[in-house]
């Protein structure tokens, strides 16, 4: 089909609004009654699939009752979950019966960001977006167009465009969250921590977390291996500017300044090593530079550190010796959501370091050696196109350590046209104005677009923006591709269907098929349906489709984890050792080994502006599911108790928070707490939403994200620091 003519536009969406875009009624009258108690006679059924609330993929257990969704549990035969799932796993029920979903393909009326819609067939749509696609291919090339994801359910659609020809496939998960921290830790010891991350919490005897909030931050199995450790008497040092739920639970509670944290690190290191607390043994067998590092920080005393962070010395020094008393089951978290100041790799490298000195790399109680069943790759498809040009986002490899492609990368490309132009963007399952900071900058770039598509399940601020809006059917009505994620023991998990979607629904590997058919790359889906796919794959590794779908999850032999089991002790640097002092940065220009360099200062009168995550959403994605929406409807602005009194606020009074750059956010009430410091405020991320179908959600609360205007690139690896912001109060 030809793109939509002015009469088809006319004929199908005549007086359609945003009404178009979310359906009207939740799924089903009354569906809240559904989760009661089940009553006797009624009809129960089991389906296993695996979580999608969040990137953890936690296996669970749905259940029907007189075959509508009912209720989910974790799966027990799960790794991840081991039988219990997290409060907006078992809260997920609700994304099915959602009301403000959309419902049907969409295509943009009048300007973008109107949110004026057309509703259309898929036929249409998908016909309207391979001739946009194919035309741009043949003007600009395939690498014009951008393809952004979050999540495994971007799979099938990453297949469709690496065949039509594009290298430009980027995910916010790396240079907004965790890039940093996996560069940091590849520089160190060669590898990453992965996803999910491999920290024998469980079994650490003393655990230091800097600024990551678990029990906040709900990755599960972590969460209740940090309940295990707590349990068994661990030590828990915490370093934050908030009294998080984790210093809660801590022994030492250090409330550093924020921006500080390198500073304390290697005053840290400078303790274990002056007093010779480190792991001599390894550091000698298996480490490079040690003189050199050791030299490096000699100067980094716990005095030197405490006007910088304002941690007393003998804290510092107390804290260094339990470290050292415990291990090498002493664990330095990594953390994951680590873009902070724009130094964020070298600060992770500072951890990693830390970590070393330690010896919990490769033992028990610090970081394990994860496995991953051999479940082969689809065998059928033909190989992709090379591209002549390369990706958009690192010209020059600008960011010399980057190995994942950058968000922020594509977005300047499409700014400025350089190397060359980008002029498609085609988003999956993330919220790029809510994920990416300076909302403005993402503005301009999409109005530089010849075409936008984004596949959501809601109707985003992002869908705001689109050209064409494609619905997706949630993750408890379709199949995904097999999670396959190394973990302790190697595992393989089924998603399936639970229940069918309420409406026009389409799953993304359905989506990504019928497009590459458009696009003329048929060859490249030799497959009829999923489930051929699916089993196909696990017929290679000796399983099957129908067995995986009765059990949900399969489960290998378990696999050494540590040095003393029979790992080999091995580190893939260049140098084969665990890198104290890096050749690989000295030989680009950077500092070897960390360096602390001061951050700006809030101004007169304003705070630095920290965000974070709550147990029940997750990032700006759950915020109008019915069920967690009622357990946490809005956020609030965390402010230092004496600073609230001194400005008149009470808790509840509500505020608005003006930034550096006058942008001011909607109103939020003021929670005044002695549980953070006078330099800053917190707030949860992934509130205060602004898009007109986004009706539970519109307007309860503070954006972060509106008020992230500023940012700091790290040099090493291209991510974006963004806790860089400053706000004042003023009142509401």
């Amino acid at each position: 089909m030809a793109i939509l003519s002015r009469r088809r536009f006319l004929q199908i969406g005549s007086g359609a609004g945003l009404a178009a875009a979310v359906s009207s009624a939740a799924p089903g009258a009354g569906w809240a009654d559904l989760l009661g108690p089940a009553a006797p006679g009624d009809r129960i059924e089991t389906v296993p699939t695996y979580c999608d609330l969040c990137f953890w993929k936690c296996g669970a257990i749905a259940y029907k009752k007189n075959g509508r969704l009912w209720k989910l549990e974790g799966n027990p035969a799960d790794p991840l979950s081991r039988g219990r799932l997290c409060p907006r796993g078992t809260g997920g029920v609700g994304t099915h019966y959602d009301p403000d979903r959309l419902t049907a393909p969409l295509v943009r009326r009048r300007d973008r960001g109107d949110e004026e819609w057309v509703e259309v067939t898929w036929d249409e749509a998908l016909a309207h977006v391979a001739d946009k696609l194919r035309a741009l291919a043949r003007e600009h090339g395939p690498e014009s167009l951008a393809f952004f994801s979050h999540g495994i359910g971007g799979n099938f659609l990453k297949h469709t465009f690496k065949a039509f020809g594009t290298p430009n496939l980027v995910a916010p998960s790396y240079a907004q969250c965790r890039g940093p921290r996996d560069i940091g830790f590849q520089l160190t010891f060669g590898e990453e921590v992965g996803t999910p991350e491999r920290t024998d919490i469980a079994n650490a005897r003393c655990l230091v977390l800097l600024g990551s909030h678990l029990g906040e931050n709900m990755h599960n199995s972590q969460v209740q291996e940090f309940a295990d450790a707590v349990g068994s008497g661990a030590t828990v040092i915490v370093a934050d500017p908030r009294f998080s739920v984790a210093a809660s639970k801590a022994k030492h509670y250090l409330p550093v300044k924020p921006g500080t944290d390198l500073a304390l690190l290697l005053a840290w290191m400078n303790v274990l090593v002056t007093e010779e607390l480190y792991d001599r043994e390894l550091i000698e067998a298996h480490g490079f530079g040690f003189d050199s590092f050791r030299a490096e920080i000699a100067l980094r005393t716990p005095e030197w550190a405490y006007p910088i962070t304002t941690i007393d010395p003998e804290t510092i020094r107390e804290t260094a010796r339990e470290m050292a008393r415990h291990r090498p089951a002493t664990l330095v978290h990594p953390g994951r959501h680590v873009t902070w100041y724009g130094d964020d790799a070298q600060r992770s490298r500072a951890v990693a370091l830390l970590n070393a000195l330690l010896g919990s790399w490769g033992r028990r109680g610090g970081f394990y050696y994860p496995a991953s069943l051999p479940i082969p790759k689809y065998a059928g498809y033909p190989d992709y196109p090379k591209s002549a040009r390369g990706p958009v986002d690192n010209p020059d490899g600008r960011y010399p350590f980057a190995d994942l492609g950058l968000t922020n990368g594509i977005r300047a490309a499409t700014l400025s046209g350089e190397p060359y132009p980008i002029k498609a963007w085609f988003v999956y399952a993330t919220n790029l104005l809510q994920a990416m900071p300076s909302q403005e900058e993402t503005i301009r770039a999409i109005q530089k677009l010849d075409l936008l598509v984004v596949v959501d399940t809601h109707p985003s601020e992002i869908a705001g923006w689109a050209d064409v809006v494609l619905p997706e059917s949630v993750y408890l009505e379709r199949h995904d591709d097999l999670n396959t994620e190394p973990f302790r023991r190697p595992f393989v998990s089924l998603r399936q269907p639970v229940v069918e979607p309420p409406a026009d629904q389409k799953p993304n590997w359905w989506i990504a098929r019928e497009l590459a058919g458009r696009l003329g790359l048929e060859a490249f889906y030799p497959w009829r349906d999923v489930e051929e796919y699916l089993d196909a794959r696990l017929s290679g590794a000796g399983l099957s489709l129908a067995e995986m779908k009765r059990r949900g999850v399969f489960e290998g032999a378990a696999q050494p984890l540590y040095f003393d089991d029979g790992v080999p002790e091995e580190f893939p640097t260049p140098t084969g050792k665990i890198e104290l002092w890096s050749p690989q940065l000295a030989e680009k220009g950077f500092d070897p080994v960390p360096r602390y360099t001061p951050h700006q200062e809030p101004p007169p009168g304003a705070f630095r502006l920290l965000f974070g995550r709550a147990p029940v959403h997750t990032f700006s994605r759950t915020q109008t599911n019915p069920l967690l929406a009622e357990a946490m409807p809005e956020n609030e602005i965390w402010v230092n108790a004496d600073v609230a009194r001194r400005l008149g606020l009470a808790s509840g009074r509500r505020v608005r928070l003006r930034n550096q750059d006058g942008v001011l956010s909607d109103p939020i009430a003021v929670k005044a707490t002695e549980r953070i410091r006078t330099d800053c405020v917190y707030l949860v991320h992934g509130f205060g939403h602004t898009a007109k179908g986004l009706r539970r959600a519109r307007g309860r609360g503070a954006s972060d994200a509106q008020l992230v205007t500023r940012y700091a690139v790290d040099p090493l690896m291209g991510a974006t620091g963004m806790n860089v912001n400053f706000v004042t109060l003023e009142e509401a």
